[in-house]
């Protein structure tokens, strides 16, 4: 039989879910793996039964110590109690996998914490609001979440059901969860961004990189470029080629796929190497027609699908784009090229498609060479071809052979 090292922890609040945490963890001691449970209840109680770690230990966590957890509110304690459950966590080194129960504040509880974790550390999160908007709770981790069907309120032929099929998941995704033993001789992670309109330069790249590097695409969906930067953030990616920055417009402009204040912060706190340039930086998205806000109903808008509204960029909104990622990449120091194709940021902008606005594109370079302080380490480039031509893939490459070379 294989050695595992560490514990499954196994998170919930055992004022409400004390049936509920004992019954998995037997299944998953049964199965010959090593557990420990944690109690995040946020009030005094009496238990029959106490977790391996108390609610006390992990309030202890809190910088301000347990009395900002318990203090009388629930919505406060249970803020309180998640920060300092994501601090407990963060400072084991035994975590094999991590278990969570709860219904809406449980999960509030525990997934913060899961999202500290490493990717590839195995989550499982079993809840109430699994069946609804759950990004919240995933942000850019590799969080599964499992719908608890009744709520998670005692055991019953239906939750013992659920439990058990998540017991034996975690079980059994921490089982079969080999250690690459010559992760050494792995070819190194390279990042690149892509969009539907730069799929083509993309493809492009990895083609021609994916013999050397291991390329990992990130959708550039808010979620993709988070998920990308939390990569970079715990220094498992060799270098980036950020062609697809388009989420910087919808978190200017209100789109639904915006990425947040820190895009770039990765970058400069890492010192990665990372090729940038402005794919898609030409329009904002937004779902179906009629959830376009008001303001923006005289713009030019191209229809991709029946959930997807693509908007047109103004030069206005180019050029606070242009100083907005100015004053992000000012903040690097590590070797950086943008690279601006000026034939075209997208599919979608090139003479004679219906994004095309030299204007708009020109207002966006002219704003980003105002802005960017250059340096030895860090340089604009203005390429003369479109984003998805060979000639543009060609240069991007050759800008982070040179990166490497440095």
């Amino acid at each position: 039989m294989k050695k595992h090292q560490g514990f499954i922890y196994i998170a919930t609040t055992l004022d409400t879910k004390s049936a509920e945490i004992f019954y998995v963890s037997e299944i998953i001691k049964n199965a010959g793996l090593s557990v420990r449970t944690v109690d995040l209840t946020t009030q005094p109680t009496q238990l029959e039964k106490n977790a391996d770690v108390s609610a006390d230990t992990i309030a202890n966590y809190h910088p301000l110590g347990a009395k900002a957890v318990f203090c009388g509110d629930r919505g406060k304690a249970i803020e309180a109690m998640a920060q300092a459950f994501s601090l407990y966590l963060a400072a084991q080194t035994d975590v094999a996998a991590i278990l969570g129960l709860g219904g809406s504040g449980g999960t509030a509880l525990i997934t913060p914490a899961m999202q500290i974790l490493p990717v590839g550390i195995p989550k499982l999160m079993v809840s109430t609001m699994a069946s609804g908007d759950i990004s919240g709770y995933i942000g850019a981790s590799d969080i599964s979440m499992m719908y608890s069907v009744t709520d998670v309120s005692g055991l019953n032929i239906i939750s013992r059901k659920v439990l058990k099929n998540a017991a034996n998941q975690i079980a059994g995704a921490v089982w079969f969860n080999q250690d690459d033993e010559d992760t050494t001789t792995l070819k190194p992670a390279i990042a690149l961004t892509m969009f539907g309109v730069t799929t083509s330069c993309v493809q492009q790249l990895t083609a021609k990189l994916e013999d050397e590097f291991d390329c990992l695409v990130f959708h550039a969906t808010g979620s993709g470029g988070k998920a990308m930067e939390k990569l970079i953030d715990s220094n498992l990616l060799h270098s980036v080629l950020d062609i697809t920055t388009t989420e910087v417009c919808d978190f200017l402009f209100g789109g639904v796929l915006a990425c947040d204040e820190d895009r770039f912060g990765a970058i400069a706190r890492t010192q990665t190497p990372c090729v940038l340039s402005c794919g898609a930086l030409d329009m904002v998205n937004f779902g179906r027609p009629a959830t376009v806000p008001e303001q923006y109903r005289d713009r030019q808008f191209y229809h991709h699908n029946s959930q997807v509204t693509l908007m047109r960029t103004t030069p206005e909104e180019n050029q606070q784009m242009g100083r907005w990622i100015a004053q992000k990449l000012n903040r690097c120091d590590g070797e950086i090229r943008f690279i601006i194709p000026t034939a075209g940021f997208s599919a979608l902008d090139i003479e004679g498609a219906p994004f095309w606005d030299p204007l708009a594109d020109q207002a966006f370079i002219d704003a980003l060479t105002e802005n960017l302080i250059t340096t030895a380490k860090r340089q604009l480039i203005l390429s003369p071809y479109h984003v998805n031509s060979a000639e543009f893939c060609e240069q991007v490459i050759q800008l982070h052979q040179d990166i490497l070379n440095k």
